[in-house]
């Protein structure tokens, strides 16, 4: 094998493609990245037997074949490298020799052929998003996706595709998050949880495409954004039945400035830590959000004025978990619904139905 390529190019596809490569493996040639140069170009594959990512490069191709370099040390070379185009050349006992100007590195490679296959996904139809609707509605759920193994399926986010809609659905028992958005969809419905590292990975791919292509296979997705294709495996197991765990009903419904009441919780929090816990007091009554904390280092309230109708509630949460859903809206205002103070309190816009994101109280203690 041998090529010649731009060096910033090159650079930059193996520091995206080295994301999906394993830094702990059993199997040597999976902390590394595949090349293979062929027709053309080069192609640069990054897989950890979970997930994978390949693009394509254009390159001057004076001999085919590929090789697979330790994916850590080959991108700090390229990094590196002071000159416009770099030359890598690889003979048949696995020695490749990179040469940048008066720079040259040789490094010992693996045989391609003990690299692992990728999983195939021959969906025809795919599932066409707009690649800033699905940054946004990711980085508006994923917050809520459970970072405990108890439930696997819980690390990961729903994906409902159906007739020109899209939801996405996070949960870790404490709280809840759903997006919906308008798609161009006309297929079957699809249902299936995808990773969130997968997602997380997605997202710093976002910048390349401005509509990214889902494929989807029982066991595998493909995402394609721009030059990349990154695959994952799905989540299998029962997901939460969502709408079982949205209140039916509300006793008091509020309106508040988004902003506002973000500053008011994120002041509270400066009493509460991992060390230091308490929760977060809320009072909603007559037109006003008190709000209270008091732990060993101190005390904090402060008020936030907002529309109230119906009950009076006196509640508790986990403020950074409350802190997070306000943060996830997007909209200069939102209600905000109560049932009482041992049910869920629910964000919701003022109209629609773009988003809910659900909280758990935190059961407080009666002082007297």
């Amino acid at each position: 094998m041998k090529i010649i390529c731009n060096t910033a190019r090159l650079n930059e596809a193996c520091q995206n493609v080295q994301r999906a490569v394993s830094s702990k493996a059993t199997m040597p040639a999976i902390e590394g990245i595949l090349m293979k140069a062929e027709a053309g170009q080069v192609q640069l594959t990054g897989y950890d037997m979970d997930m994978g990512i390949t693009t394509v490069q254009e390159a001057r191709v004076e001999e085919d074949g590929a090789i697979v370099l330790n994916a850590r040390l080959l991108c700090d070379i390229l990094r590196r490298l002071p000159g416009e185009t770099v030359s890598i050349e690889a003979d048949p006992r696995q020695l490749c020799t990179i040469r940048c100007g008066e720079v040259e590195y040789q490094l010992v490679g693996i045989d391609a052929k003990e690299y692992p296959e990728l999983p195939t996904v021959t969906e025809e139809v795919p599932v066409l998003i707009d690649s800033e609707t699905l940054e946004k509605m990711v980085k508006q759920t994923i917050f809520a996706v459970s970072t405990n193994d108890t439930k696997v399926v819980h690390t990961g986010i729903k994906f409902e595709v159906s007739e020109n809609t899209l939801k996405l659905i996070a949960v870790d028992g404490f709280r809840l998050a759903i997006r919906t958005e308008a798609i161009n969809y006309t297929g079957e419905p699809l249902s299936f949880v995808v990773p969130a590292k997968t997602l997380s990975e997605v997202i710093k791919l976002i910048d390349e495409a401005e509509v990214v292509a889902l494929k989807v296979a029982a066991r595998h997705i493909v995402f394609e954004v721009g030059a990349y294709a990154l695959i994952s495996r799905l989540l299998d197991g029962e997901f939460l039945d969502y709408n079982a765990a949205i209140p039916k009903a509300h006793s008091t419904e509020v309106e508040v400035d988004t902003k506002t009441i973000i500053s008011a919780i994120d002041r509270m929090s400066l009493m509460i830590s991992d060390r230091v816990k308490s929760p977060l007091r809320c009072v909603f009554d007559e037109n006003v959000i008190r709000m209270s904390t008091s732990t060993t280092i101190g005390a904090a309230n402060d008020k936030v004025p907002a529309k109230i109708e119906g009950n009076r509630v006196e509640i508790g949460f986990n403020n950074r978990f409350l802190l997070d859903a306000f943060r996830a809206c997007d909209l200069d205002t939102v209600k905000v619904t109560l049932n009482g103070p041992l049910s869920p309190i629910t964000v919701v816009p003022v109209e629609g139905d773009s988003f809910l994101f659900l909280v758990l109280p935190v059961r407080l203690r009666n002082e007297k």
